[in-house]
């Protein structure tokens, strides 16, 4: 996740000289702390939260008691990563939507936030996962491409998305969805509102006036992480506004420095609640701050792949391969591009590694090398193969080949590399028969030997 690769790379690099040390003192504490204070500082957290966390660190490891089975250094990582949960905020406390019916959620922010795409997202998130019944509205009449880009992503999304008018006023707009949220017996009623590029009293005005009289369950303040101490700032006028109830984070995959992550929660006392990792609208995630810590201190986030395993992987593909093995048939080029397309499901190579304990560092080498663009070609490949082909491709002669590439855009080069895989990979499979996850690693991992990338693909 890009939003904290920095930080994690600046405090896994203070934290590494004091976890091996058979003792801690004050010095090497205070000299790890003010390694800390510089990386948080650097990646934007506001100084008033850096000092604050310091001084809770300080004083827990200065009186800590090791535990039985870590030493002195293990035990002060914990202390941090605790200490960083605390800051984010302990736990997800997920919405609260136990009203009468239409639970409304009020989404503000400023202009460029990310706000109508956060409402597509989360309208699918509730849609899918809570299974609710969802209907969005665009009460930013000041932007008509807004409405109408909400038409369009709620389409998308399968949810309603009732219609509104540049000229029509927002409070009789949010009104009028209400009755209508309520006629069509919907659970959840989402109102995307306008934002400007800066604070001013008329937006307050008016989004308050929203509020008051639409009596929301939920008062999401939608914040852009790339803006960094603005953003802590702009989150304090609104909650100063509005009786705001969490933060969505927006942009957490785009190249920022974490602080704002790390710093709206204590400035806001509001949890942040989900954050945007991606364009399309499957991209929104609760925000666990016990997973988030893990990651930025290189342990992984194996209960997050866990469920992304469970939401996105086909288990019917996964079972009849399984079948197919136990039958004792070979893994064929068909089979290839199923495992490559499960793998493009779960963020690709990058998106797995990145979530396993002390896989940070491949999966940026993995990045670096492109493994996913060289997926996509493997499955161009595959995709221009007839069935007998990729069922059997012994068959591929001179001929054939040329027919292939050509067909694909690639080179013979490319295509007898993913021969070579392909055979690797079935090799592999064929030594186990089984269907979970930690196999099906197994098996990818053989992906990134000889030469680093797939199937001996060279790094780029």
């Amino acid at each position: 996740m890009a939003l904290f690769e920095n930080l994690g790379d600046r405090l896994g690099e203070s934290l590494r000289k004091v976890a091996g040390k058979s003792r801690l003192s004050e010095d090497n504490i205070r000299e790890a702390l003010r390694d800390v204070r510089m990386a948080l500082l650097e990646a934007d957290v506001a100084l008033s939260v850096v000092k604050e966390f310091i001084d809770r660190v300080r004083s827990r490891a200065l009186g800590m008691q090791v535990g039985r089975g870590l030493n002195p250094g293990q035990q002060f990582l914990k202390l941090v990563q605790e200490e960083l949960e605390h800051l984010m905020g302990d736990a997800n406390p997920g919405l609260d939507l136990a009203v009468r019916p239409p639970a409304v959620i009020l989404m503000a922010g400023l202009q460029g936030a990310g706000k109508t795409t956060s409402v597509a997202k989360l309208a699918r998130y509730l849609s899918e996962r809570e299974k609710k019944k969802v209907m969005v509205v665009s009460a930013d009449v000041y932007r008509p491409a807004a409405i109408q880009q909400l038409v369009l992503l709620a389409e998308e999304v399968g949810v309603t998305c009732l219609p509104s008018e540049a000229g029509e006023q927002p409070l009789a707009i949010a009104q009028r969805a209400l009755t209508e949220a309520r006629r069509g017996f919907a659970d959840v009623l989402i109102v995307d509102t306008a934002g400007r590029l800066h604070i001013d009293a008329e937006l307050m005005d008016e989004i308050r006036a929203l509020s008051e009289a639409l009596e929301p369950a939920e008062i999401l303040f939608v914040i852009d992480a790339m803006i960094g101490q603005d953003a802590v700032n702009t989150a304090r006028a609104f909650d100063e506004a509005l009786p705001l109830t969490g933060v969505i984070l927006t942009k957490v995959d785009g190249d920022a420095r974490g602080g704002a992550a790390l710093s709206v929660r204590q400035v806001t006392g509001k949890p942040i609640k989900f954050m945007g990792v991606g364009e399309k609208t499957d991209a929104l995630e609760p925000f666990h701050p016990e997973r988030i810590a893990s990651r930025i201190l290189g342990m992984g986030d194996v209960l997050s792949l866990i469920e992304e395993v469970e939401r996105k992987v086909d288990k019917g593909k996964a079972e009849k391969l399984a079948r197919k093995f136990e039958k004792g048939k070979r893994f064929d080029l068909e089979d290839l591009r199923d495992q490559l397309q499960q793998m493009q499901q779960l963020g690709g190579m990058t998106g797995l590694l990145d979530k396993l304990p002390g896989m940070g560092n491949m999966a940026k080498a993995v990045e670096q090398s492109n493994v996913t663009g060289q997926f996509k070609t493997m499955q161009v490949i595959i995709d221009s193969m007839t069935q007998a082909e990729r069922a059997d491709p012994e068959i591929l002669n001179g001929s054939r080949k040329r027919r292939i590439t050509q067909g694909s855009g690639t080179s013979i080069q490319d295509l007898n590399r993913l021969l070579k895989q392909h055979k690797q990979m079935a090799k592999t499979m064929k030594k186990m028969k089984g269907k979970n996850l930690g196999r099906m690693m197994q098996g990818m991992e053989g992906m990134m030997s000889q030469g680093g990338g797939p199937g001996g693909m060279p790094r780029q």
